[in-house]
Parts: C-alpha cells; sequence; structure tokens
C-alpha cells in the first residue's frame, strides 16, 4: 500500500447503512471527491483492488478495509464489478489529483484492456478462468458495460487525464466489442435472431455457464445489446439490421397473458412461492431463456434438465433465480421508436 493512503487506511472504516459499492457514491457532486469522506472511501476500495487491476464481485467494498491476503482477491466484470471502482477513482483524482489514484486507475484500466480476447470479446473473469467464466459474457449485460466503459473512457472529458494511447486503445477495445457482439448474433435459417447470455470463448457459439444456464436464446441480456447498439451514431447497414432482427423476434416471443406472483406456501422452507398465474390483462413478459431448437421457454434445476413450465422445478431455483421478466417492455414501447424515427 502507497504511504499517501496508509492514514486514510487507519481510520477508513466508515460507510453509510445504505451505500455499499462505488456506484452508489457516483452519484455525489464533484466537489464531494475532495472531502475526507471520500478520502477515506477511496482507501477501502483500494484496499480491494486484486493484484491484477480489478475489483472483486458481490463484495462491500466502501465500508470497511480489507483485511485478508490481497492474492486472494478475485477481479471479475461480473455483477458490476471493477467499471463503478474506475469511475469512482477518476472523479477522485480529478477532484484532488494524488497521483495514487490515478496509478490505481490505470492498473484497472489496463486490467480491462488486457482482459480483451482477440476476437473482441470479453471474458467474466480475468486472469482466465478454466470454467464457465471464460466464456464470452454477456450474462448480466457484463460485456455491455465494458464496453460502455472504454467508450467512456476515450469521449468523456473526465478521462481527459488518461495517456492519450489508452484512450485510443479503448476506442480500439469498442470497434473490437462490437465486431465480437454482431458475430455473436445467433443464426436461423441465415436470418440473425438474438444472442445467448454466454459465448464460446473460440468459436462464438451459444455455450453454458451455470448447469441451469444452457446455450439458449436470451430474452434479457438481449436487451441490453440491443440497447447498445441503438446507442451508436450514424449505424452502418449491418448494425441496423441486427437491430431490427433482433426487435423483430423479441416482438415474436413474448409472452402474454400469465402474472407471476410470489404467495404463501406454509410448505416451503421460507414460507414463500413463486407461481404463475393466468391473467389475460398481464404486461406481455419474457423469458430469460429460450431452447435454441423450439424457440419456447425454458426452465431448469440444477440438474440441468430443461423444463416448459415454472412449475415444473423445485423450489430452490424457482424462487432463486429471475426466469420471467417484463424485460423487453421498454425497449420495444419507447427505445425503438424513438431509435427507428432518427434512423428510418
Amino acid at each position: 500500500m502507497r504511504p499517501a493512503l496508509l492514514l486514510f487506511l487507519a481510520c477508513a472504516t466508515w460507510a453509510s447503512a445504505a451505500e455499499k459499492g462505488a456506484r452508489d457514491f457516483l452519484k455525489k457532486p464533484d466537489a464531494w471527491y475532495a472531502s475526507a469522506e471520500a478520502k477515506q472511501t477511496a482507501a477501502i476500495i483500494l484496499s480491494y483492488q486484486a493484484d491484477s487491476g480489478g475489483w472483486p464481485k458481490n463484495t462491500d467494498t466502501v465500508s470497511q478495509v480489507y483485511a485478508g491476503k490481497r492474492a486472494d482477491l478475485q477481479a471479475t466484470f461480473d455483477n458490476g464489478a471493477t467499471l463503478d471502482e474506475l469511475r469512482f477513482l477518476a472523479r477522485i483524482f480529478n477532484a484532488t489529483k494524488a497521483e495514487a489514484y490515478r496509478q490505481a486507475f490505470d492498473r484497472g484500466l489496463a486490467h480491462v484492456l488486457v482482459a480483451q480476447y482477440a476476437h473482441g470479446g470479453w471474458p467474466q473473469y480475468y486472469p482466465l478462468s478454466k470454467q464457465y467464466h471464460r466464456h464470452v459474457t454477456f450474462n448480466d449485460n457484463s460485456m455491455v458495460r465494458i464496453m460502455e466503459f472504454v467508450r467512456e473512457v476515450k469521449y468523456d472529458a473526465r478521462y481527459a487525464f488518461v495517456d492519450a494511447k489508452q484512450r485510443e486503445a479503448c476506442q480500439t477495445a469498442f470497434d473490437k466489442g462490437l465486431a465480437c457482439t454482431l458475430k455473436c448474433q445467433i443464426m436461423v435459417d441465415a436470418k440473425p435472431t438474438v444472442w445467448c447470455a454466454q459465448h464460446d470463448a473460440q468459436t462464438l457459439l451459444p455455450t453454458q455457464a451455470r448447469s441451469y444456464e444452457l446455450p439458449s436464446f436470451s430474452g434479457s441480456e438481449s436487451v441490453g445489446i440491443v440497447r447498445l447498439l441503438m446507442s451508436l451514431d450514424q449505424p452502418t447497414p449491418e448494425i441496423k439490421a441486427s437491430i431490427e432482427a433482433a426487435v423483430q423476434w423479441l416482438k415474436q416471443h413474448k409472452v402474454t397473458g400469465l402474472r407471476i406472483e410470489t404467495v404463501d406456501d406454509p410448505k416451503a422452507s421460507k414460507g414463500k412461492d413463486r407461481v404463475v398465474v393466468k391473467d389475460p390483462k398481464a404486461p406481455a413478459l419474457w423469458a430469460r431463456f429460450y431452447d435454441l431448437k423450439t424457440g419456447q421457454p425454458y426452465f431448469c434445476d440444477r440438474d440441468g434438465i430443461p423444463k416448459p413450465a415454472l412449475a415444473d422445478i423445485g423450489h430452490e431455483r424457482r424462487n432463486g433465480y429471475s426466469w420471467y421478466g417484463e424485460y423487453a417492455r421498454d425497449l420495444l414501447e419507447k427505445d425503438y421508436p424513438r431509435w427507428k424515427q432518427a434512423n428510418p
């Protein structure tokens, strides 16, 4: 740990109960980043930076200094990890000009760039895992968030302190990521559809992650990808065709007449259960996953055997995973019409 930060680490154990991650602090005004409170928070965040340059997931990185071994920290891009910590460091460097923050940011940005595959995709973890984490990960919008971040570094004035070559490298990384994303779009009868939550690290074909996350069409992650494509200025004919095809697929695969409810169930371990109720007035839903052969929603326990209905799987996975959602509602009702008007 750098000497300039030791003073802050000695007392850096504060954080309000409501603010458990770097993302919450990004709402603060620029002036706050020059405060002692911000420096204390930064010291805690830096204590969680892995040797590789990134940060772990599902970890409170703002409340208390990390007391474990740095070698045990696993950097990932999953669940929002790493990118918001880097945004925090950029803002506090701009406010304080403390070199320790810039150096930590540079290490983190280098981690983001080196983690990218030559074909443009990003894995969930880097250094690479031998498990499913090595695959190109769209799950939980991981790759979309990375691409938004490198584009931000290239164009946002807050990153003017970044070396010019690194900012250009961010543009290159975005362009490669875009090319990879288009290659990953699943083709059916020579027509583009949507994407899987993860694609094979070598072939870019849809692949499995956890036992219940099978190769499939994604009704959730595909929405984030389409929004990213819609954000591009002067989209090429290829990008327009990709958007139109995905939107059409999402329109065709909406689920109507069903509502998801959580009901009391004294037999359940937590006294609650999630059920599907018929309701002709319910808003449209999309399944998290659709079978690649039939195009129908599937639901799955940890045994990896897909079932056609939510009620067909056990209580643990039925209630412990997001199988249905209004994922594409705003995309189809608001975002796409606006994009279409601007891109006739």
